[in-house]
């Protein structure tokens, strides 16, 4: 059988073809891998270049490995946070003509470690509780969209930086299945198999003395439990109101925006006597902030990034003597200009803000310097920064001081631990 590239993108096989694939994946040569911290796996995968990209390869079966690489598919197009199918490599032969196991191609994610060389640093208690965060939020997604995953780990889930905070994503599809809605009890099957996962991996962790001596492993897998809970009740909550007081139901709902979610459906009936209204967000959808800034400036950013810079761009919009002071803010569901005939449009000065201030800013601090960091990470990092002098100085220092000291003084410190983060 000859040697298939299964992918979408036509650019895709033209990378992979100079990879060797009439080799087993275990004894791939040092020259086409990269050494990046891999989560335990049952198949064998490795790290390596394609061209100018990093990608991750897995042996397995081929009927596993195109399902997997279909799923993959279509997590993309329900927009959860996971890593990307580029191609399944079938056929593959080595010279004596002996078969070899397909193999499933994803891109690495540019920045990320995988959650379970995190916890391996013996990383503080307050930073495990910031990722299990990430996770429970990464796991109400999947729910949401029906996705039940079946394996959730430390060692299947990528963290990223993101604006402070931490993004967690899906790795491993594998033992996934999508639905058009969970059960209770799918749902309640799929968060005991995580805490089941998570504790086992922390007690592995705690066995080589690489956990923080604080942490229980079984607690904290329950913690996840916990966590998930919270963040569930919050958004799938019915809500009972007097009669009349629909602010309430628009207070709710910017609750629900503030934690990144927005309500795309939602179900409101009066009571027989009139007196209270039930209001129940049907369809939750995550990337509120990502939504926000992206139809506003065609940035892509993580959620919690999106949201710094949708209140940098508010804070810049109000200096503008084209801004309307009565209009609504970025952050909100914007509107044309009302009252002021010569106002400009949000997206027109969204547009000029992305023009005069996030490029050129960005663009200030050397790319040898940048590290794994992207755009809306520095500019993130440089908005920290500027708040910090400003509060030394006991006055704003202005971003482009803040540039000049964060090129001078932070990042040629900080290039140790941003070596590493971009060479996992």
């Amino acid at each position: 059988m000859a040697l298939q590239i299964s992918a979408t993108n036509p650019e895709h096989p033209a990378l992979l073809l100079a990879l060797p694939w009439d080799t087993p994946l275990e004894e791939w040569p040092e020259e086409y891998l990269v050494p990046l911290p891999r989560g335990i796996s049952r198949h064998v995968v490795r790290y390596a270049h394609a061209g100018d990209e990093v990608i991750a390869v897995k042996e397995l079966a081929e009927r596993p490995a195109l399902r997997e690489y279909e799923l993959l598919r279509d997590l993309d197009r329900l927009g959860i946070p996971a890593v990307d199918p580029l191609a399944v490599v079938t056929g593959r032969t080595a010279p004596s003509g002996a078969p070899l196991e397909p193999v499933l191609v994803t891109r690495h994610l540019r920045g990320s470690l995988p959650y379970r060389s995190m916890f391996e640093t013996t990383m503080r208690p307050a930073t495990m509780h910031r990722l299990m965060d990430a996770l429970a939020v990464l796991l109400v997604r999947l729910h949401l969209a029906g996705f039940a995953w079946g394996d959730c780990s430390l060692s299947n889930t990528l963290f990223r930086r993101d604006a402070g905070a931490y993004a967690a994503y899906l790795v491993d599809a594998e033992t996934g299945d999508l639905h058009p809605r969970l059960s209770p009890g799918q749902r309640d099957y799929d968060l005991d198999l995580a805490r089941v996962n998570i504790s086992g991996e922390l007690l592995d962790l705690e066995a080589s003395g690489a956990l923080h001596p604080s942490v229980d492993p079984v607690e904290f897998g329950h913690e996840i439990c916990t966590r998930y809970q919270g963040l569930w009740q919050e958004l799938t909550r019915t809500s009972v109101y007097p009669a009349g007081k629909y602010h309430y139901i628009e207070r709710r709902i910017r609750r629900l925006n503030d934690l990144g979610f927005d309500v795309a459906e939602m179900q409101i009936e009066h009571s027989s006597n009139g007196d209270t209204v039930t209001f129940v967000p049907k369809v939750v959808d995550a990337g509120h902030h990502q939504r926000q800034l992206l139809r506003l400036t065609g940035l892509d950013a993580e959620e919690n990034q999106a949201r710094r810079l949708l209140n940098d761009l508010e804070s810049w919009m109000a200096t503008q003597d084209d801004y309307a002071p009565g209009d609504p803010p970025p952050s909100s569901r914007l509107r044309s200009n009302r009252g002021d005939p010569h106002a400009a449009r949000p997206e027109v000065l969204a547009h000029r803000w992305v023009r005069d201030v996030f490029r050129p800013t960005v663009r200030a601090v050397p790319p040898d310097l940048r590290g794994s960091m992207d755009p809306a990470e520095i500019y993130h990092e440089l908005l920290e920064h500027r708040w910090y002098l400003s509060e030394r100085a006991q006055h704003d220092i202005g971003l482009d001081t803040a540039v000049e000291d964060y090129i001078e003084n932070v990042l040629p410190k900080a290039r140790t631990t941003l070596e590493p983060t971009e060479a996992e």
